[in-house]
């Protein structure tokens, strides 16, 4: 019986990580074990919850204005005690939280192998997006294993001089959640409030983004859609306190705007899949709007998900304000170009991902 640890803290990480655990419990030789550090403590329980998933442990390393300081040296501190508790044969983390850098380098200096799941994503620049894009390339540098999801974050991860024989392409676990979160029968609120209107979701949270940035942003925003009557725009507001106080000076007082609490996973992923378009600065939304078909707006100057650009179904806008105000009026009255980035694709996974990254850990 191979004994797995499942490491994760954050909401976007126990999105895709929550399906890999029930498929690594249907496994026979496999005995999975759960671990949450609560990077993310207010906003990680709602998946857990929608998957069903209860954790072995539940650290709780969120603190009122915490630094990456704080997160990373708490999370090592755990770590070295777990490790040496439950010995693992191999620990799964996913993606590039400080989470995963941290717990990843507890297992180095415990020698203890390490699967890095959504694996060779990249921006090639380690302050874009900060720190996320260090603490990808860090965990791909110990890992034995990395599942990547496209043949592009593969070549990533081979131009970097990781070893072949510990590249897998698996797909993105993404994918698999929305094939059991997207109901045909679901309804909202939300979906009443914006009935006969153009459906617009925001989400804006990253950290490079607050202050300026983040104004420009919204400012843009709140003039296109005071410019569209038959637009609603609804942004589940990030826990950030900063976040906060900047939306609320700038969006917080327009009709056609609804500001709310985040929203559960299956909520989320259903307003998704019945939206007209999305702006976010957020990485997985990418892949997961590219499979339901919605077009997306990226608030950002790189992304890690370079696929749906190529396809056209993302398009990067930055975050000045003049980019933002002409790219989504442009996107409200160009019928075609709408049209082009509406293609439902299979780029980043096919909602199997899950089953073959199992299938290569009972292999092994």
């Amino acid at each position: 019986m191979k004994r797995v640890l499942l490491v994760f803290g954050t909401r976007p990480e126990a999105i895709k990580m929550c399906p890999l655990v029930s498929e690594l419990m249907q496994r026979e030789n496999i005995d999975p074990v759960i671990c949450v550090t609560g990077q993310h403590r207010e906003m990680l329980h709602q998946v857990l919850d929608a998957f069903h998933i209860v954790p072995d442990y539940k650290f709780s390393v969120m603190k009122e204005r915490q630094t990456l300081f704080d997160i990373t040296i708490s999370i090592l501190e755990l770590m070295k005690k777990l490790l040496a508790d439950i010995q693992p044969d191999l620990v799964l983390v996913h993606g590039d939280t400080t989470t995963s850098f941290a717990t990843t380098l507890a297992c180095y200096y415990m020698q203890i192998p390490v699967g890095h799941v959504e694996a060779g994503l990249r921006t090639h620049d380690i302050y874009s997006p900060y720190p996320e894009e260090f603490n990808r390339q860090a965990v791909s540098i110990i890992s034995r294993y990395n599942f990547a999801p496209t043949e592009s974050a593969k070549h990533n991860l081979l131009r970097e001089g990781r070893r072949a024989d510990s590249i897998f392409v698996t797909g993105n676990t993404a994918i698999d959640a929305l094939k059991t979160t997207v109901r045909d029968d679901y309804r909202h609120p939300i979906l009443d409030w914006a009935q006969g209107s153009r459906l617009i979701i925001l989400t804006a949270h990253r950290r490079e983004s607050l202050g300026e940035p983040m104004r420009q942003m919204f400012h843009a925003i709140r003039r296109v859609v005071t410019e569209f009557p038959d637009v609603r725009l609804v942004y589940p507001v990030h826990l950030n306190p900063l976040v906060h106080k900047i939306a609320k000076s700038e969006l917080g007082d327009c009709d056609q705007i609804r500001m709310i609490e985040p929203l559960d996973v299956i909520d989320f992923h259903n307003l998704l899949a019945r939206c007209y378009f999305i702006l976010t600065d957020s990485g997985g939304i990418q892949e997961e709007a590219t499979y339901l078909g919605r077009p997306v707006l990226v608030l950002r100057d790189k992304t890690e998900r370079p696929e749906g650009i190529d396809a056209g179904t993302l398009k990067l806008i930055g975050t000045s304000e003049e980019s933002i105000y002409r790219n989504f009026k442009m996107l409200l009255e160009d019928p075609a170009m709408y049209s082009a980035m509406s293609n439902v694709s299979t780029l980043y996974g096919d909602g199997f991902a899950c089953k073959r990254i199992a299938d290569i850990i009972c292999a092994e």
